[in-house]
């Protein structure tokens, strides 16, 4: 007697491999919003660690302006950073939050701080 072994089919079903393009999809749209901020960020501590070698506060805050022309850095300016000295070094801090709308009242809000070395 011959028997006929019947297995089950495996992988998505249509619906499933929708929910998950959706989830990828949304998950991308996110991930290419945040990435610009990122870049700027890392504008925002190359242009305090290049600021930080002025002697007087104007003079920080002016390098720091011409550096954030340069880099095209909107969301920090001259007069939003703090110019202190430490051990007779100038140490430039900032600190920004950027937010990315999502749907609806909902939004993703990043908070930067940074200081040079």
């Amino acid at each position: 007697m011959t028997r006929f072994v019947t297995s089950g089919q495996r992988g998505f079903s249509f619906i499933g491999f929708l929910f998950v393009a959706a989830v990828l999809a949304v998950t991308g749209v996110v991930v290419a919003q945040i990435i610009p901020t990122a870049i700027e960020y890392q504008a925002v501590l190359k242009a305090a660690q290049k600021a930080s070698e002025g002697n007087t506060v104007v003079e920080v805050r002016s390098i720091f302006d011409k550096a954030a022309a340069i880099d095209n850095i909107s969301s920090v300016s001259g007069k939003d950073i703090d110019v202190t000295k430490e051990n007779d070094k100038v140490v430039v801090s900032f600190a920004y939050q950027r937010e990315i709308h999502l749907a609806g009242p909902a939004y993703l809000t990043m908070k930067y701080a940074g200081r040079s070395k």
